[in-house]
């Protein structure tokens, strides 16, 4: 059984930074990514990377988040840079292999002064 941990997440000030972490049991994944629920709404995709190392953004957090990832390590990152009050939530990694999904148990992350 494939396990993903994610880590990093907390509270932090709007303009603030955090940078989570998720970290894959085994490397086999050819899509890992970073998505997010905010309170009271649905799922929704931040970031993901592929394999060949294309990234995907949502257009809320273009500019602002980066992943990347280090196969070394079976390792997904999140920089989160000029947090904003509205990207409060909890964080979720994904890892994505010939259609089955694995999910990590989720990170929170709060944007508040």
């Amino acid at each position: 059984q494939v396990q993903l941990v994610e880590s990093g997440g907390g509270w932090v000030q709007p303009g603030g930074s955090l940078r989570l972490s998720c970290a894959a049991s085994r490397n086999i994944f050819t899509t890992m990514g970073w998505y997010r629920q905010p309170p009271e709404k649905q799922r929704e995709l931040v970031a993901a990377r592929t394999s060949d190392g294309s990234p995907n953004y949502a257009a809320s957090v273009k500019g602002r988040f980066t992943i990347s990832r280090d196969h070394a390590k079976n390792t997904v990152y999140l920089q989160m840079n000029s947090l904003k009050p509205e990207d409060t939530a909890v964080y979720y990694c994904k890892g994505s292999r010939f259609g089955l999904d694995y999910w990590g148990k989720g990170s929170l992350v709060t944007v508040s002064s």
